[in-house]
């Protein structure tokens, strides 16, 4: 009986251990580009991977047929939006390193842009996960592409004593 429990164990652990060789990568890239953190100095995004990680583990022999790339998916975004609600009243922008690439986005901006994006979640899904409408989803992501795409370039100081820009 022990026997047994040993060896399931250690079936268990061992499963668990390829899962994450292969898809721990891909979400600490994820949970970077959301915590927007430069690449190379990203404690949040590898806190919130860990925390995922361990949630995933906990679930483990539940799953049933269930991927467990999703599981760790769900539970990173789900996390970052409550930890984010949490620390700043809303989902108001942290102060992302400017090194990173979604530096610029809102933090609800980043999340909806990586999970559709980045990684390839439906807008129903993303917008079942995130419990927003799926119209919203659209608009946040139709939005945060067209600020990555379009950065607002701050003005040109103007020169003293220039001419004044002709009135249209």
């Amino acid at each position: 009986m022990r026997d047994r429990r040993v060896a399931r164990e250690a079936r268990r652990a061992r499963e668990f251990e390829a899962f994450v060789a292969g898809a721990a990568g891909r979400l600490l890239h994820a949970a970077t580009l959301l915590t927007a953190e430069a690449p190379d100095a990203n404690p949040r995004a590898r806190r919130l991977l860990t925390l995922a990680l361990a949630h995933t583990y906990a679930r483990w022999d539940r799953l049933r047929g269930e991927d467990p790339y999703d599981c760790a998916r769900q539970h990173l975004a789900t996390r970052f939006a409550r930890v984010t609600w949490h620390r700043y009243g809303a989902l108001v922008r942290a102060r992302p390193d400017p090194r990173a690439p979604l530096a610029s986005l809102a933090p609800r901006e980043r999340l909806v842009l990586v999970l559709r994006l980045y990684e390839g979640v439906a807008e129903e899904q993303t917008a079942a996960l995130l419990a927003l409408p799926a119209e919203r989803v659209r608009t946040v992501c139709d939005r945060a592409a067209a600020t990555l795409l379009h950065p607002v370039r701050p003005a040109a100081p103007r020169a003293a004593g220039g001419p004044e820009p002709a009135a249209s």
